[in-house]
């Protein structure tokens, strides 16, 4: 790809800025969380399409089969509706309703070079926003308006970055040679929506590919080229069906799913650690029982494991299994568990990870390049769309630009300095030009 003058993107970026604190803050207001995100992609289907780019979005890009953790119909009818009275953008609501939100933007230059991709996410979490005045959201107003949903690990910032290159690389087209391909993805948060695009084959024509994150734990200033400590996880939800019986009366006919799903946590947490590196297991929800002189007859649970490799985390799922069957046995209970969630692990490409660094190195704003980082930091299912550009013969890695934090990811006070969007789009942008002396 050719060179670009750097007074050429700093003027664009320059003009840019002010449009990139407005994205943020809205996104932020009209928080969305995964597979409902019909605001977002719609808002960002019109501006690619606006630009030019070619936009494939919903069922297009999105394997319905390779799913994980959909919402019920109820909940996908009643949130495109929140949507819709929230300035979603019409048109583009067919395409997306049932949960199909995912969105991806093509800029083909009609000269020879690469298919760089990059992945954006779109989704917020499942959390209640605060509203406490020492928060900056609440005291400017763009806090979240929709009840339990918040984003509290800056994918809004991810879709500002997303937004902020799509018109950036338009603006800077005749400079560039090859295809530029925005992969706007939904679900990330519980590691269910990448796997979908995938099998949707959006992934099949990338030979180079980049997903990034802000914060972290990493200081402002610093840019990580590679973040390669992502743990393999799997998440199961888990159902268990017993008998009701009056309590006081005849508790004996009964068949007690609570007792059941208790059995199961504390079987859950006590499978040893692995010896072959890190690994992790959790029960982050049990609900259970529908009276006090009523014997339980359903519980539920919300589990996940995790490993340092995918071999570590198969065995920490085969022996959750076992405890999660043995105490349906051990109570008399039937039991059901479905996967809501997958990620694997996945080792950046070292070209690519050199060339990143060589790359940004010296550029405004960043004091330090960190090539790369490995300790075990949560799961990503943007590993499963690096595994597919690596098994296809194309490079990837994960990046992550530090920056300062009100409060840790997935905390109810999250928030970022915004400073980081626009040092994020000038550093993702660059990375497309020159991209020979890869």
């Amino acid at each position: 790809m050719s060179q670009m003058p750097a007074h050429t993107l700093e003027s664009h970026l320059e003009e840019l800025q002010p449009q990139l604190t407005v994205w943020r803050r809205d996104f932020h207001r009209h928080a969305e969380s995964g597979w409902v995100e019909f605001r977002t992609a719609s808002i960002v289907a019109e501006e690619l399409d606006r630009l030019g780019y070619q936009v494939t979005l919903g069922r297009d890009v999105v394997d319905e089969a390779a799913r994980m953790g959909v919402p019920d119909a109820d909940t996908l009818t009643r949130e495109e509706a929140r949507a819709r009275t929230q300035g979603a953008i019409e048109r583009w609501l067919p395409q997306l309703s049932g949960g199909f939100t995912g969105v991806v933007g093509v800029l083909d230059t009609g000269r020879p070079g690469p298919t760089i991709g990059y992945r954006i996410d779109l989704d917020a979490l499942d959390l209640e926003e605060s509203n406490e005045q020492t928060h900056r959201p609440a005291q400017e107003g763009f806090g979240s308006q929709n009840a339990g949903m918040m984003h509290a690990c800056g994918h809004d910032g991810h879709t500002t970055i997303g937004l902020g290159l799509a018109r950036l690389f338009k603006a800077l087209e005749a400079d560039l040679s090859g295809r530029i391909k925005l992969i706007f993805q939904p679900a990330e948060e519980g590691v269910r929506g990448a796997r979908s695009m995938v099998d949707a084959g959006v992934l099949d024509d990338v030979d180079v590919f980049i997903a990034t994150h802000i914060g972290m734990d990493i200081p402002c200033g610093e840019v990580v080229c590679a973040q390669d400590g992502y743990l393999a996880t799997t998440k199961l939800d888990v159902r268990y069906t017993g008998v009701p019986a009056h309590a006081g009366g005849r508790p004996e006919e009964g068949r007690n799913a609570l007792l059941a799903a208790a059995q199961a946590a504390v079987g859950l947490h006590a499978i040893p650690r692995h010896s072959g590196g890190a690994s992790r297991i959790n029960v982050g929800v049990l609900n259970a029982g529908s009276g006090r002189n009523v014997v339980p007859a359903s519980a539920s649970m919300k589990i996940e494991t995790r490993g340092e490799n995918t071999t570590i985390n198969e065995e920490m799922r085969r022996r959750a299994i076992e405890v999660i069957e043995g105490a349906a046995q051990m109570h008399g209970v039937s039991v059901e568990y479905s996967l809501a969630g997958e990620a694997d692990t996945c080792t950046a490409s070292p070209a690519l990870v050199d060339y990143i660094q060589r790359r940004i190195e010296g550029l405004p704003g960043i004091d330090v390049v960190t090539p790369s980082i490995s300790e075990p930091s949560g799961s990503e299912d943007a590993t499963c769309m690096m595994r597919r550009v690596q098994e296809r013969g194309g490079l990837a890695t994960y990046m992550i630009f530090g920056t300062e934090l009100a409060a840790g990811h997935h905390h109810q006070c999250f928030d970022f300095n915004e400073a980081v969007l626009p040092l994020a789009v000038r550093t993702l942008a660059l990375l497309a030009f020159d991209m020979d002396s890869l």
